[in-house]
């Protein structure tokens, strides 16, 4: 069997295996209680509902809060959920958002539900079979488009011989304050005749990069696709192209843009126009149709019954109409657009596949799983993946999935057959002995730190709880572990070093600290697991590490990369919290260790 059609196989295997570990895990049944499922983080409740509109195609839309911040990384924008009541049907939908306490969902159908507003709605993750079905179409297509069979044999066989050497040419950049890697990397994407990858390590401006790369391909009357794995991503680039007087589209889940983003979305353009005013009346109808339902309610007979499925049919016919006039009118919007940004999906759906495009930029390509590249590489010439692939890999739930490799991002598959690599080598983030040991350890010292993060005294100190007696200790949702010794130093250290709350985060790798630490810790301060901290920053980082034990067992602090992300989050101060005599055996804490003691942090 050739080796490209047995990776063919085995990336449709881990979508099998995924899909069936996302049945299994996100059931609500006698197995999985719905106190397991909170527990896990895989189901918020209850909510209190806060709005309801009808949204995006006349979808109903629900903005909602809870008592407390939840903490997980799985409730990301855009994951399939199910809005739920106990002796209730579910109702599907989507994750529009989940910001602290407050969010809000889509749901499938044709009205609100009629428990709604009632006590103990909640939602859960739900098994995303649609990304599934999209990912497994493009993979099976992929061996019938020749261009596209070369790129996945040319990731998935083998190291190029040697990078491609870049032409001296002379760029006008129009942000003249790049520094050499980023001008480098700029320069080797308008080149780019095939896919290069832009290695942005913590803090090192690969934002900024890319869109001076976007600008410069417009300037030479390119048409770009710009994606990224979250829509909390594809926004802050979009932001950027904005400000640059790029003329972007951004199409998916406009319902949640902000003010500065929402006017470059489908719905924005439209908004006062005359096909727009025609949907509203259609919109109209759909209301008149959607009340006459509901004058049938939950208790009534078969003839009742039948009249309210007729007029919610009704209801459905227009909604297909209002989204036939919406997918026409934003026909002439995709043609009018130097660059369309979405997510992989939004993208899909939004029917890019009609159009042309030159470029394709993949930003966080290290979040990115491969199968969802693919949902794009066939729609541009040449590729741009821009990412960390040292930082932390995308989420797969399916431990089986997990060892055949199904987690390695696109960003994570490339790097390993291409030199055509450019590196991002100065951060602008962090005190420079908070940058010195990830540079050394995960990006062999070739990390530098802009000259004025030079040191001025202590940025880093690891606070040594070795025989103090701070045990780890299971949670009381018997899921994840918890260290109270470890929070009573936090309360000191807030106190001895008058730490002020607002611009100082407590981060852990395990979320029954998370839980415990907003028990006591200040409600102002930021309170995150590492997983759900990627990509911010604060002034001040507490890190607690909460493994405390006889035989030396860390967990997943195996997982290195947790770490570099944990360690390269603060700006100004990183206090570190563990327990030396458990981690120190494990090579790579021992160096950490030998890194602060050498520069007087412990």
């Amino acid at each position: 069997m050739p080796a490209t059609h047995k990776h063919l196989l085995e990336l449709l295997a881990c979508i099998d295996l995924e899909e069936k570990e996302q049945v299994k895990r996100f059931s609500l049944d006698q197995q999985h209680t719905l106190k397991n499922l909170k527990a896990e983080g895989l189901a918020l409740h209850p909510l209190i509902v806060t709005r309801k509109n009808f949204g995006y195609a006349d979808y109903p839309e629900i903005s909602f809060r809870l008592a407390f911040p939840p903490e997980t990384n799985l409730f990301k924008d855009g994951a399939a959920i199910e809005c739920f009541i106990t002796g209730e049907e579910p109702i599907k939908g989507i994750l529009l958002s989940l910001d602290g306490k407050s969010g809000e969902f889509r749901l499938f159908a044709p009205d609100f539900p009629d428990w709604i507003e009632e006590n103990g709605v909640g939602i859960k993750l739900a098994p995303d079979q649609r990304t599934t079905q999209i990912m497994k179409t493009v993979l099976n297509e992929l061996e019938a488009n020749k261009n596209q069979l070369q790129l996945f044999e040319q990731l998935h066989e083998g190291k190029e011989s040697s990078g491609k050497s870049l032409k001296n040419i002379d760029l006008a950049f129009r942000n003249n304050r790049l520094n050499e890697s980023q001008q480098q990397a700029v320069k080797a994407v308008v080149q780019n005749d095939s896919i290069v990858i832009v290695h942005g390590p913590p803090g090192t401006g690969k934002t900024t990069t890319l869109i001076e790369a976007i600008t410069q391909l417009i300037k030479q009357g390119e048409k770009i696709l710009v994606s990224a794995p979250s829509n909390t991503a594809v926004d802050t680039i979009v932001r950027g192209l904005i400000t640059a007087g790029v003329k972007v589209l951004r199409v998916g889940n406009s319902s949640k843009a902000d003010e500065e983003v929402f006017p470059y979305t489908p719905e924005g353009k439209l908004s006062n126009s005359k096909q727009q005013k025609e949907i509203k009346q259609l919109k109209m109808r759909a209301e008149e149709f959607r009340k006459m339902a509901l004058k049938y309610k939950r208790s009534f007979g078969k003839a009742e019954r039948e009249q309210r499925n007729l007029l919610f049919k009704e209801v459905k016919s227009i909604r297909a109409e209002i989204k036939k006039l919406q997918a026409y009118n934003e026909e002439k919007l995709y043609t009018e657009a130097d660059v369309i940004a979405g997510t992989p999906i939004g993208l899909y759906d939004a029917k890019t596949s009609q159009l042309k495009f030159d470029s394709l930029v993949i930003d966080e390509a290290g979040q990115c799983i491969e199968p969802l590249a693919w949902c794009l590489f066939p729609l541009a010439q040449k590729i741009v993946l821009a990412g960390d692939h040292l930082q932390l890999p995308p989420t797969v739930l399916s431990e089986e999935a997990l060892r055949k490799g199904f987690n390695r991002s696109i960003l994570e598959v490339a790097i390993q057959s291409l030199k055509n690599v450019y590196l991002l080598n100065t951060q602008y983030r962090m005190r420079e002995s908070i940058a010195g040991f990830s540079s050394d350890y995960f990006y062999e010292g070739l990390l530098l730190s802009a000259s004025h993060l030079t040191n001025t005294g202590q940025h880093i100190t690891f606070i040594d709880t070795a025989g103090s007696g701070y045990q780890e200790v299971q949670g009381n949702d018997g899921m994840s572990l918890q260290n109270k010794g470890e929070l009573d130093i936090v309360l000191k250290l807030m106190e001895t070093e008058t730490l002020n709350p607002k611009p100082t985060a407590f981060i852990s790798p395990y979320s029954g600290q998370v839980a415990a630490a907003r028990e006591v810790l200040p409600r102002e301060m930021r309170i995150s697991t590492i997983d759900s901290f990627q990509g911010q920053e604060k002034e001040t980082i507490i890190l607690s590490l909460v493994r405390s034990n006889d035989d030396g067992i860390i967990g997943f602090l195996k997982d290195y990369r947790r770490m570099n992300v944990a360690i390269t989050r603060a700006k100004e101060q990183l206090f570190v919290i563990g327990d030396s005599a458990t981690i120190g055996a494990d090579p790579f804490y021992n160096s950490f260790l030998g890194y602060v003691e050498r520069i007087g942090g412990v």
